[in-house]
């Protein structure tokens, strides 16, 4: 990260405030928060030290979960929101950021190819998920919301939150006799799982789905942005699903995965703009200076920080959602390197591959000489620790359980002797790690030659 270049935008936020500020009388603060500047320094400098405790998120050598630091314009426009900390529950709280969300709420609207919509950034994504989920329970509470075992685990809580009946399918195959089964009411279809980044097949669901009167809610959390490599000339993603997102009921997606932005910030968008009535309630107080619709009137939170809106509206004009540039370019290096990463594993003594990856997830585990659930287990272990703790160059993984009997179907020889293997996982949502996979791939090999046995 460019430091300077960061110091310079973060001076120009505090400037912008200034100049805000400039335009009422001046004022001084109270004694009641008055803090010296030695007293700042000191409890800044002990922060410093704390947050030392952490992961290089931003470096290619962390390969581990869904986590990288916001880019410098979005720092920069948080914080120049965040100093006038406007609340875009509603309008009288903040004007400004509250036409930004909309603004940028449309243009996510226009990727998927919404034309009519309801729609609003969110804390998370999993709040994204429960509002989906609330309306379908709301417009079927007798019926059932149906997901995979592949779905995020979230979505049974969350259920379970609101009260409503669900089932776990083992699969969409049959799903006309699953519907009829179950009474399903609506179906959560998952474009990019968090464990592997596979995508559910969407466009195969639909036209099921629409012949039984069945919702469908695609959770887009992580890969929805991909949605922009699925028109571009030389395909890199397969865009079937991603180019039937525009039929589906509603849709979530994450701005702060592969939208670059900083915790937390999702989105939920709803194809029938008529479902905004579920959200009707009184408040005497808070709606009085515009007739307009207040984002709290179509949210199932109330205070959220008009800064997010800021930030993704300023990350949005520097990155367009465009196939060939802005996020798409970012987006097309992180699946070229998923695609790099797993051609090298295929050339590997060491290491085999659990499944293709979809997006810019890959899934691996160490071929070890005794064929086994729990020999690979003992060995992914060993490999995560070790690597994690190198001396001279510790590189950052991350594991995943898996099912012993997947991988016994690819692999006859494998022994299932415990249920689940613990196998690698590695998300490259950095640009950079398109060019830094070769050294990560080197570094396992590296160890493997003289640890897996």
């Amino acid at each position: 990260m460019d430091t300077t270049k960061l110091s310079e935008l973060i001076g120009l936020s505090l400037n912008a405030q200034q100049q805000f500020r400039s335009r009422w009388e001046e004022m001084n603060d109270d004694e009641s928060v008055f803090l010296s500047s030695d007293s700042s320094k000191a409890i800044l400098k002990k922060l410093e030290e704390k947050l030392a405790d952490n992961y290089p998120f931003f470096h290619p050598r962390y390969a581990g979960q869904m986590l990288k630091p916001p880019h410098q314009i979005a720092m920069a426009a948080y914080m120049m929101a965040m100093q006038i900390n406007p609340n875009n529950h509603a309008l009288d709280g903040g004007p400004a950021t509250a036409k930004l969300e909309l603004e940028v709420v449309a243009k996510f609207a226009r990727m998927f190819g919404y034309q009519n919509f309801i729609g609003h950034l969110t804390s998370s994504g999993t709040i994204a998920n429960l509002e989906a989920l609330w309306v379908a329970k709301s417009l079927h509470p007798q019926m059932k919301i149906a997901f995979t075992y592949s779905t995020h685990y979230t979505h049974r809580r969350m259920c379970k939150v609101i009260g409503a009946p669900y089932v776990v399918l083992d699969s969409f195959d049959d799903l006309e006799k699953k519907i009829e089964e179950h009474s399903i009411g609506t179906i959560v279809v998952t474009l990019g799982t968090t464990s592997t980044g596979k995508f559910e097949p969407l466009h195969d669901i639909l036209p099921i789905a629409r012949a039984h009167g069945v919702r469908v809610h695609a959770d887009a959390a992580y890969g929805g942005f991909f949605t922009l490599l699925a028109r571009q000339k030389k395909l890199i993603v397969d865009p079937q699903a991603f180019l039937a997102l525009n039929d589906a009921d509603s849709i979530v997606i994450d701005p702060h995965k592969h939208g670059l932005q900083p915790y937390g910030c999702g989105c939920i968008l709803f194809k029938d703009p008529s479902v905004g009535k579920l959200y009707k309630h009184d408040s005497p107080y808070t709606y009085f200076t515009s007739a307009d619709l207040h984002l709290g009137e179509i949210s199932l939170e109330c205070s959220r920080p008009g800064a997010a809106a800021a930030s993704l509206w300023a990350t949005l004009e520097a990155f367009p959602l465009e196939a060939d540039r802005g996020l798409g370019l970012i987006l097309t290096k992180t699946r070229q390197a998923a695609m790099k990463f797993s051609q090298l594993i295929s050339t590997s003594d060491y290491f085999l591959e659990y499944t293709p990856p979809d997006l810019d997830i890959v899934t691996y585990f160490p071929r070890t000489k005794l064929f086994s659930a729990s020999e690979v287990s003992q060995a992914t272990e060993k490999i995560f620790i070790d690597l994690m703790n190198h001396p001279v160059h510790p590189l950052y993984l991350a594991t995943l359980n898996v099912d012993s009997v997947s991988i016994q179907k690819k692999n006859p020889k494998f022994i299932c002797d415990i249920p689940t293997t613990k196998i690698l996982r590695s998300v490259l949502m950095k640009p950079e790690h398109l060019d830094f996979v070769p050294t990560i791939f080197a570094e396992l090999e590296e160890y493997a030659r003289t640890n897996i046995k």
